[in-house]
């Protein structure tokens, strides 16, 4: 196995959950190579360098191996380096609201707050 489909193999790698969300991330455009957004159809090898808007955030890897199957997440480790440089990854989880664990359901305010931060900052506002 030279070259693999890369929604398989983020889905093989464990950086989606399943086929289907590594699928549309890619039509998304959150998968890019060399600075391209990628289908779910190309096609990557071993060395391939891939920048990866996933859920716990911006990723940066280096395909090492190669799987068209899910694998356990020690084995999925090892198909990739992570080059993700450490500002980002400290950023990407200091980036998320935190909630006290048994607090309850938030109530309307909160939900609302909540809203306005996962949007972001609107221009005129």
């Amino acid at each position: 196995m030279e070259r693999v489909r890369i929604d398989r193999w983020l889905c093989a790698a464990r950086i989606f959950p399943s086929r289907t969300r590594a699928h549309d991330a890619c039509g998304g455009g959150r998968v890019k190579i060399d600075g391209e957004s990628v289908r779910p159809n190309r096609l990557v090898g071993a060395g391939d360098e891939i920048r990866v808007q996933a859920p716990g955030g911006l990723r940066l890897l280096r395909i090492r191996g190669l799987a068209e199957k899910r694998l356990s997440a020690a084995l999925a480790r090892e198909l990739y380096e992570d080059r993700t440089p450490p500002e980002l990854r400290a950023g990407a989880r200091a980036a998320r609201p935190l909630r006290d664990r048994g607090s309850g359901r938030p109530s309307k305010r909160e939900r609302r707050d909540l809203q306005r931060f996962k949007r972001g900052p609107r221009d005129g506002s």
